[in-house]
């Protein structure tokens, strides 16, 4: 028997590694560089900070050999490991189109397993890049299997650690499940594609004929679905989104958002806020340029950006420190709460509330989308998920109200009644069971119809209405609202809130969990 000595041994290692490291056939490598993607090991370089790359099971291979895959390629089609982003440790897989079309088997699946579990176990950040072919059909029941170990994994991991989907190719099938139960889904437009089953099928079953980008693209996903949170033009561009995110989230809900040196001071005064509000309250204006003038150096990363759009959600800085922000869009359909916005925003709310960023709501809302569709679809369920959401939160909240406070919408904006820590109102603030004309219409239908000029009347009842009852003051009479304050003084009162709230500390029930109206 010949000796090995330990150099041939390493030779040995050395060219399984090196096998390892490029374990797709040249082809394959080539056409994925021909579709403007990158290889799966080039995506991690790209996210993850230089040289930091700890990758694990590089050398498992499929035992799945009566399947007929002639094939056993290391790696098995996905790599994984850990490694920083910004010097903060994060756990990730990346799954290789080029071998085996990125379809998951039981190994592949088992690394992704244990990844899940280290990422859980030592409470750092997990994030998938998604770029697979769905469930290995040679492997039949064992791939499915494997599928529910990652969504159980997926459950566990739920509010205790940030879980990140990244999906930079076809996500098709039982595969969507994973990312769909993960926080936040990235997708690249026109190279992501997402859905259960593909235009072919659709036609078959329904015959409604549908391209791929159509179907389960990003565009659709980012405005129809609200499956995308984060949409961008290229995979780098995605990938420095992901490092963006990165920033608002703890590493754990443990832990507290990192924060930052801010620049911008905090007893700024914002005068531009006076401008940007209308003088006719029936005029519309951009929420987004409320929370511009606020927020640290106007820098906000919007949630959902292209979906759900009558109310904006987001991550920002307050003098350093991470907030979640929910406001009402007076642009899109003035600002009503819909089956859609109420569905986008309670789920905001409740991350946020899991990983400890406090939250900062500004109100400006008509109330909720009247209609047989909305009535049907069951706005008074989905309403419900937003006022739940709220009333469940333990972080800081602040709510400040800058125009229309109107019905069961202003008492589900994160109303003082459901646990607000602190209210502020602008003096533009109407705080009204419902706007002027609707309640002078109903108060008043008598005198109305008995009226020689009813129109003239309506007016007078309608001013008389407007003063008494559409302002601030009734509500900081009773302590509805804790103070009525210049626009201009919204960041210095907010900042100073959140200060006052970071010792703020809830004592929750004893009970498995809450059943919120799904």
């Amino acid at each position: 028997m010949a000796d090995y000595t330990m150099q041939d041994k390493i030779e040995e290692l050395q060219k399984r590694k090196s096998e390892a490291l490029q374990a797709g056939p040249e082809r394959a490598i080539e056409r994925q560089h021909e579709k403007g993607k990158l290889l799966a090991r080039e995506r991690i370089d790209y996210l993850l900070d230089e040289g930091s790359f700890h990758e694990l099971d590089m050398l498992a291979r499929h035992r799945a050999h009566e399947a007929g895959l002639e094939t056993r390629p290391y790696t098995d089609g996905v790599v994984t490991g850990w490694g920083t982003v910004d010097g903060r440790k994060v756990f990730v897989f990346s799954q290789d189109f080029t071998v085996m079309g990125g379809a998951l088997g039981e190994v592949f699946a088992e690394k992704i397993h244990k990844v899940m579990d280290l990422a859980l176990a030592t409470g750092a950040p997990m994030i998938g890049l998604n770029d697979g072919a769905g469930a290995r059909i040679q492997e039949g029941v064992v791939s499915l299997d494997s599928y529910g170990g990652i969504f159980h994994r997926n459950v566990q991991s739920s509010g205790v650690i940030p879980q990140i989907s990244v999906v930079l190719g076809p996500c098709a099938g039982g595969a969507v499940y994973s990312p769909a139960m993960t926080d936040f889904i990235f997708m690249v437009r026109e190279k992501s594609h997402m859905f259960i089953t593909g235009p072919d099928v659709v036609k078959t079953v329904t015959g409604e004929e549908v391209t791929l980008e159509e179907l389960g693209g990003a565009s659709s996903h980012a405005s129809k679905s609200g499956v995308a949170t984060f949409v961008s033009d290229s995979e780098e561009e995605v990938l420095d989104a992901v490092k963006t995110l990165l920033t608002f989230l703890p590493s754990n809900n443990m832990e507290e958002p990192p924060s930052l040196e801010s620049t911008d001071d905090p007893e700024r005064l914002c005068p531009e806020l006076a401008d940007i509000m209308p003088d006719s309250p029936n005029l519309p204006y951009d929420m987004r340029e409320i929370i511009g003038s606020i927020v640290d150096d106007g820098e906000f990363m919007e949630y959902f950006p292209s979906w759900a759009q009558s109310i904006v959600c987001g991550f920002a800085h307050l003098d350093g420190n991470v907030i979640g922000i929910v406001g009402n869009q007076p642009l899109v359909l003035a600002g009503v709460l819909d089956i859609e916005s109420s569905s986008k925003a309670a789920r905001f709310v409740r991350t946020c509330d899991a990983f400890n960023i406090p939250l900062l709501t500004l109100v400006d809302v008509p109330g909720f989308l009247p209609g047989v569709d909305q009535e049907y679809g069951g706005i008074i369920r989905h309403g419900a998920k937003l006022l739940y959401a709220y009333c469940e939160a333990t972080v800081p909240r602040i709510q400040v109200i800058t125009r229309k406070a109107y019905g069961g919408a202003y008492v589900v904006m994160d109303s003082k009644s459901v646990g607000s820590d602190l209210s502020f109102a602008w003096p533009t603030a109407e705080l009204a069971v419902m706007g002027p004309q609707g309640a002078v219409e109903i108060l008043h239908r008598r005198e109305l119809q008995s009226a020689a000029d009813p129109e003239a009347k309506k007016t007078e009842l309608v001013d008389d209405y407007t003063e008494r009852f559409a302002n601030p003051y009734i509500a900081a009479e009773r302590g509805y609202v804790d103070d009525v304050i210049d626009p201009a003084e919204t960041r210095r009162k907010v900042i100073a809130g959140f200060s006052v709230l970071k010792s703020k500390r809830e004592d929750l029930p004893q009970r498995k969990h809450g059943v919120i109206p799904l």
